[in-house]
């Protein structure tokens, strides 16, 4: 009976709606990032300058939206439907992009359906750990298996959107994503539960209220957004770097990725299984560290196969800080999983403001090359703060 019990609780109808909405929404997101500065550089005819430039004023509006929606979500109102509407625009920036080639209707109209959409995974994560909490699941590894869908839908992701971009058009493979989409507001709607909110205590308010003056948040902080301008440098220029300067072919950009999306997904289970065990400070450590390793590798070697090799260092670094990262700031901020999600989503945006700016200066300006130098520099920054935070 027993064992009858387990089984059950283990394939909880609710549990398996979260993890495919995830790695649903995932796929959706892994086609459409990883050739968008070549969708830039080649359908736009954009610069190098204005690429960056582009991902730059995307992440400050997907700051500013999900700032103004952090609050309110915590607070009151259905995340669920939230969710739904996330999942809507993301529908319709999919297909604005599928059909139209205007740099300042994409880095207005485009930007702002992007920010919209941006907001669901930080709230699909919130909605998660809430019922994860009330149902007194492990939270940990919880949060790491869904977070291993966002790793498996870059798996499939990278590859597919390269395969249908270079064979069949840019068209084609945005239109795939809004199909996507789609598919994911109808599962949001039939499957994702909506979780009723706890009154909060003034001390629990109180605590909200102070988090940022925090100094473990605020170096937690820093150090993230550190990191994420490293790995958003690396996949804005990595595709452009591997075929104009290296000479290899562009199809190669999509398997580095997806081979890195697919290592993660065991680094991240593992980071799960033994958070508990090691902490999260010496985990988010050992990350940090195999990030370093992994951009003076890409300083110092430049073949296929070391490329490739690399992207154990890469899966390591990425596949701990994208799952026990978001964690830590949960811990660092109890009660408010919608504030502290996003928050680390935040900090990934911020990255991108800055990856956006450096990449597109340092590219024009210096060469491919000046982008990992910097990435190696940075990653090493990261790893002095995260060395300061305190363990939860």
């Amino acid at each position: 009976m027993k064992s009858l019990l387990t089984r059950q609780r283990r394939v909880n109808p609710v549990y398996l709606a979260f993890m495919v909405v995830s790695f649903m929404i995932g796929v959706a997101g892994a086609l459409q990032a990883p050739t968008l500065s070549l969708f830039l550089t080649r359908e736009v005819q954009a610069r190098p300058f204005w690429v960056g430039l582009f991902f730059t004023v995307n992440a400050i509006a997907g700051i500013v939206v999900s700032l103004l929606v952090a609050k309110r979500s915590d607070n009151r109102g259905d995340r669920r439907m939230l969710i739904l509407f996330c999942c809507a625009m993301a529908l319709l920036n999919a297909i604005l992009f599928a059909f139209n080639r205007h740099y300042l209707t994409l880095i207005t109209l485009g930007v702002l359906l992007s920010a919209l959409a941006s907001v669901s995974m930080p709230q699909i994560f919130a909605l998660a750990r809430e019922y994860a909490d009330r149902s007194a699941r492990e939270v940990v590894m919880f949060s790491s298996v869904m977070r291993a869908q966002l790793s498996l839908a870059w798996v499939i992701g990278p590859p597919l959107s390269f395969a249908l971009a270079l064979n069949y058009g840019f068209v084609v493979m945005f239109m795939v994503a809004a199909a996507l989409f789609l598919i994911c507001l109808l599962l949001v709607w039939f499957t994702l539960p909506s979780v009723p909110r706890i009154p909060q205590s003034p001390d629990v308010a109180l605590t909200q209220i102070s988090a940022w003056k925090d100094r473990n948040v605020r170096l937690l902080f820093i150090a993230s957004v550190t990191m994420w301008t490293c790995n958003t440098m690396y996949i804005i220029d990595m595709p452009l770097w591997i075929s104009t300067t290296l000479g290899l072919p562009e199809k190669l950009a999509g398997l580095l990725m997806g081979s890195a999306a697919g290592l993660e997904i065991p680094v991240m289970l593992l980071a799960g299984h033994y958070a508990k065990r090691l902490g999260k400070r010496k985990l988010m450590l050992i990350a940090v560290a195999a990030g370093v390793l992994f951009y003076l590798g890409l300083v110092l070697f430049q073949s296929r196969a070391a490329l490739m090799a690399l992207q154990l260092f890469n899966a390591v670094f990425i596949g701990i800080i994208a799952g026990i990262g978001m964690l830590w700031f949960q811990d660092l901020m109890p009660g408010r999983p919608g504030a502290a999600t996003t928050l680390f989503t935040n900090s990934i945006s911020t990255g991108m403001i800055l990856a956006g700016v450096l990449q597109g200066v340092l590219s024009e300006r210096f060469g491919h090359e000046a982008v990992y130098w910097l990435a190696l520099a940075l990653s090493i920054f990261a790893f002095a703060l995260s060395a300061r935070v305190k363990d939860v």
